[in-house]
């Protein structure tokens, strides 16, 4: 038996992951990483401790809050604020997970000399017959957390266990039930875990280091001027709710240029592209392309993206094209995209351009 590091946020995912482990007669200790805390001393969604220690004390295990308020900053909040700034719509989970989750929790690992660490995730870890280690999708679609994971290395993948990899969110709360786990009917969370009230955009204002553009123009795909925005911050690619436009047809945001201050707004036929670009590429299932080199795949640019096949090849400069067999709409700069095989296993992924 092995002795294992779970992240515990608090929640019933890590909560039933901590319990299986126990149940399977692993010496377990659940670990909370204090990533957030807000202006009124309200934890993020992903470190709600009181909830987190009630757990441990529930099932018998040894609880431990470490804080990560500094490196969350500068490694989650800053690069987040900055993103929406540039006119991006980042995804601050996938960067999190490697960054911060991952780094430090294996880091206590060592420190107490675990095997291993633990998530509460709806994704399999297995070791494929090229001898690199990948993410699987969970046998249950409807929770499947894989998308988020495609940034994790081939040494933090070796070290992780995911005990709920073949359960559904329903055999999770029967299980924390049974069990009489305390947060067994906890809601899930279903935002980013810092935006704890109001949107993106007044978490951007508080919370950015630098200058925020004000009000702009709307301009169509030609450049002519439609209108007056609010600010970049407030728009991504694909909305067509609180533009404020009357233009006779629905309007949708195509395009932010934030170096000239303007939204571009089209009909939602001009969304569709065949063809993306990718950057920050990291290669999970398979070794890195070479150049000429190409493989057939299904892409995924959003976590609730069924996925599109597509072909992917190296383009320079540690960026990677990406074709697809049929246009896919709405693929947002700052978003990830990430690669499946046939077998619903991570080939790699990276950000959208």
């Amino acid at each position: 038996m092995a002795k294992v590091i779970v992240g515990m946020s608090g929640g019933v995912d890590s909560a039933v992951a901590a319990y299986l482990l126990k149940e399977q007669g692993h010496e377990v200790v659940g670990v909370t990483l204090r990533t957030w805390v807000a202006s009124d001393g309200s934890e993020g969604r992903c470190c709600e401790i009181d909830d987190a220690r009630a757990v441990s004390y529930k099932i018998g295990i040894p609880y431990y809050a470490l804080n990560c308020l500094s490196e969350f900053q500068e490694k989650v909040i800053k690069p987040f604020t900055e993103d929406y700034i540039k006119g991006l719509t980042p995804n601050p989970c996938t960067g999190c997970n490697k960054k911060i989750k991952w780094d430090k929790m294996l880091s206590a690992a060592k420190v107490i000399e675990a095997d291993f660490i633990a998530t509460g995730h709806y994704a399999r870890i297995i070791k494929l017959q090229n001898g690199r280690y990948t993410v699987q999708k969970s046998l249950h679609s409807e929770k499947d957390q894989s998308y988020m994971l495609y940034g994790l290395s081939q040494e933090q993948l070796k070290k992780t266990l995911m005990p709920l990899s073949k359960l559904s969110k329903k055999d999770v709360r029967e299980i924390a039930k049974k069990a009489g786990i305390p947060v067994a009917e906890k809601a899930d969370s279903q935002e980013i875990c810092f935006v704890i009230d109001g949107g993106y955009a007044d978490f951007i204002k508080e919370n950015a280091e630098g200058e925020i553009q004000g009000g702009g123009s709307f301009v169509d795909e030609n450049g002519n001027v439609l209108g007056r925005h609010k600010g970049i911050i407030h728009y991504t690619v694909g909305q067509r709710k609180g533009l404020d436009l009357a233009l006779g047809y629905p309007a949708y945001v195509k395009e932010i240029r934030a170096d000239k201050n303007e939204v571009v707004v089209s009909s939602e036929d001009a969304l569709y592209t065949d063809r993306i670009f990718v950057r920050d590429v990291n290669f999970m299932g398979i070794e890195p392309l070479n150049t000429g080199e190409r493989i057939n795949c299904k892409v995924k640019i959003r976590y609730h993206h069924a996925g599109e096949n597509a072909e992917i090849k190296p383009a320079g400069d540690g960026k990677v094209k990406i074709e697809f067999e049929k246009p896919v709409r709405a693929a947002t700069p700052g978003q990830a995209a990430v690669f499946y095989d046939e077998n619903d296993c991570i080939l790699g992924g990276g950000i959208i351009i």
